[in-house]
């Protein structure tokens, strides 16, 4: 955690659970954003896993009291798994402020294998499973991507939705984040994971997390997702899949942030 200013103002940023005292009564600017949704990979000879759904992202101003201190909550990204395993982001908390984690990715399977959907954040990327719809973002977030021929859709960001697979059997991009100024300068954060690469394509097919630290997703063949940016709330990549005994992994989320400024 750290302290900085920005002119006449002061910004605290939180990377983990903490207390905000401010110095004087007033409003303070604040950003709020959940833990990044984790992506799922496969098991031999099944199709790639669907990106992670970023945090929520929330951004204004709240009323303080000087002296008072106000609890801080950072939420975790969510765990990245095999063909199943992932889980949707931590939430982080500034006194009323709540933002969600966001959605986990989707994975091939049975109706358990449905990408996560958030009501407040983003949601998952879809994978390739007849009826696995991708998740559904909310107020805070957007929807994740859905399939298209066995490319795995990409997570939800807070700027765009996540892609939908591509028809050659490539994975989606996840959908891109939203930038900041609180601190002075601007930053993007709360990207969306890529989606896993198809088993029916020999090489390539690699996708890209959205902009604000959204994970890639693996390469066909069989590759791991790459993992969302720490303290981004971004989602990890989904793991491609391969047509041969070769397993993937998807990729946690990144953990979210709270800043405040006075």
């Amino acid at each position: 955690d750290s302290i900085g200013t920005d002119g006449d103002y002061k910004y605290n940023t939180f990377l983990s659970d903490g207390t905000f005292t401010p110095s004087a009564d007033g409003y303070v600017e604040y950003l709020v954003i959940g833990g990044g949704g984790g992506a799922s990979g496969i098991s031999s000879s099944t199709p790639g896993g669907g990106g992670g759904g970023a945090g929520a992202y929330r951004t204004g101003y709240l009323a303080v009291t000087a002296d008072t201190a106000y609890s801080i909550t950072v939420g975790d990204g969510g765990s990245g798994g095999a063909q199943s395993g992932a889980s949707e982001g931590g939430s982080s908390i500034f006194s009323t402020i709540t933002s969600l984690g966001g959605g986990e990715g989707g994975h091939y399977g049975g109706p358990s294998s449905n990408a996560g959907s958030n009501a407040m954040a983003s949601g998952g990327g879809a994978a390739f499973v007849h009826g696995s719809p991708a998740g559904t973002g909310g107020t805070y977030g957007n929807d994740g991507g859905s399939i298209s021929n066995q490319g795995a859709g990409g997570g939800g960001g807070a700027g765009t939705a996540g892609e939908t697979g591509q028809a050659s059997g490539h994975g989606s991009n996840g959908g891109d984040g939203l930038s900041s100024s609180i601190t002075g300068s601007a930053v993007t954060r709360a990207g969306g994971g890529g989606g896993g690469a198809g088993y029916n394509i020999s090489s390539g097919g690699a996708s890209t997390g959205g902009s604000g630290g959204g994970g890639a997703g693996g390469a066909a063949g069989g590759n791991d997702g790459t993992a969302g940016t720490a303290n981004t709330g971004g989602g990890g990549g989904g793991g491609s899949g391969s047509t041969g005994a070769v397993s993937s992994v998807g990729a946690a989320g990144g953990s979210g942030i709270v800043i405040t400024k006075e």
